[in-house]
């Protein structure tokens, strides 16, 4: 991969941003490359969004189809072993795809058909066709979640933090335009349906344009830059965040050999871990050579030791924290995703956690229209403005009235250690009605 090349691609993308036709630096690309790998493309906006050009990812994300539709036809190809098993995430995410564009397809044949159909039961009929239709493709979101979830942290691991921070961006702003043509689709014949067909293309364009970005860049860095390791990783954890349309018909299971380490290496490694020392004596020199043993000893999880206001295991702690009816976050004071507890199988979190977030900084952890609010929140506990922040929201979809709290949370010196966030459903709370001393004596009774 050539500096140099990197350098090009930045400046033309500058171009872009200081006005040039689209027409105009597609030409000098073209007379450029041959061929672009979609690892520069990540190591380009990285560049280009942390010099000193003045671009911003706001700016980048605003021209990502501009920029799409430059390298539509250079990027290089890349091809890895076991992506077409049907339990692959890679082949996961090709099929939800080609699921998704077809249900895109009928959705905007209805309209159509309700556009050319006057009859008002025919119209009801198809009505609910688009209804079914829209419920189906709004099903993208958990397509979304697992890219945003699972692969965007991996990403920022191997230092491609550009894309995903883009990408993110242009994701919610498509979630903003479903919601608006399914708003227009639901409110038919309310809404006028010239009106509902302008909405839907506008998502529908853009949806489009993310397909071809997910598939042509996006998943190329990922083959390039991704370890058996880490699509193993994601494999295990996608059932977490759900799938659109299509479910995997199989596991995928790649054979993993077992090496053994070779006599030799052992013997270079217990020299390479062994000191000498060479001593001068009157009679002679000799040599002292000693070979440290490594530490055999674990974590005993079981015994228990002084504790807070009294004694607890590390596996009793552990218990306890998954027995408290709240989802736990912690984030250390370098603003490091630390913790999260196991209250409820994964599937079922209000805010759904994954071991992949583990070592995530909290502001990759969500997305970039929600930033200014989070540093805001952080700013303050840190500094001592606030202790805490207290909010809620309701949510009709789950029937959950969910109350979220960010404390700060600052050791006997008062020094500022983190942030724990904790998180619970109250409408169960609220919905007590029962003297529990009552309810209790009419049992023994």
């Amino acid at each position: 991969m050539s500096e140099e090349r990197i350098h090009i691609l930045r400046d033309i993308l500058l171009d872009l941003h200081h006005g040039a036709s689209p027409e105009s630096v597609q030409e000098r690309f073209n007379a450029t490359f041959s061929g672009v790998s979609a690892i520069e493309i990540s190591l380009m906006e990285h560049e280009l969004m942390n010099s000193d050009t003045g671009i911003t990812f706001e700016d980048v994300m605003e021209l990502c189809n501009v920029h799409a539709n430059l390298f539509k036809n250079a990027v290089v190809g890349v091809e890895v072993a076991e992506t077409e098993h049907p339990g692959h995430p890679v082949r996961i995410f090709k099929d939800e795809n080609l699921a998704l564009r077809a249900a895109l397809i009928r959705v905007g044949r209805l309209l159509d058909s309700y556009a050319d159909n006057e009859d008002e039961q025919s119209r009801l009929e198809i009505s609910k066709g688009l209804q079914r239709q829209m419920d189906l493709l709004g099903q993208f979101n958990h397509h979304y979640q697992r890219k945003e979830e699972l692969f965007f942290p991996i990403m920022e691991a191997y230092g491609h933090d550009a894309p995903p921070k883009v990408m993110w961006g242009v994701d919610d702003q498509i979630r903003d335009l479903f919601q608006e043509a399914k708003t227009s689709v639901a409110n038919l014949p309310q809404t006028d349906i010239g009106q509902a067909k302008v909405d839907f293309e506008a998502f529908s364009q853009e949806f489009e344009s993310m397909i071809f970005k997910e598939e042509s860049i996006l998943l190329m860095i990922l083959l390039e830059a991704f370890t058996q390791d880490d699509w193993i990783k994601i494999a295990k954890e996608s059932d977490v965040y759900g799938y659109a349309i299509i479910r995997p018909t199989e596991t995928w299971q790649p054979q993993r050999e077992n090496f053994v380490p070779a006599v030799e290496e052992e013997l270079d490694h217990n020299l390479e871990m062994s000191t000498q020392q060479i001593i001068d004596t009157p009679q002679g020199r000799f040599t002292i050579q000693f070979t440290p043993k490594e530490s055999t000893q674990q974590v005993d999880r079981t015994t228990v030791q002084p504790f807070g206001n009294g004694y607890l295991s590390v596996e009793e702690a552990n218990l306890i924290l998954n027995h408290l009816p709240m989802e736990i976050t912690f984030v250390n004071k370098e603003d490091i995703f630390q913790y999260y507890n196991d209250a409820v199988p994964a599937e079922e979190m209000i805010f759904k956690r994954t071991p992949s977030q583990v070592g995530r900084h909290v502001e990759l952890c969500h997305p970039p229209k929600l930033l200014p609010k989070v540093k805001k929140i952080f700013e303050a506990l840190r500094s001592g403005k606030k202790d805490q922040f207290v909010m809620w929201f309701k949510s009709e979809s789950r029937g959950q009235f969910v109350h979220v709290t960010y404390a700060a949370v600052r050791n006997e010196a008062g020094e500022f250690q983190g942030v724990l966030e904790y998180v619970q459903d109250i409408a169960p709370y609220r919905a007590i009605d029962t003297d529990f001393y009552r309810e209790i004596g009419e049992e023994n009774e």
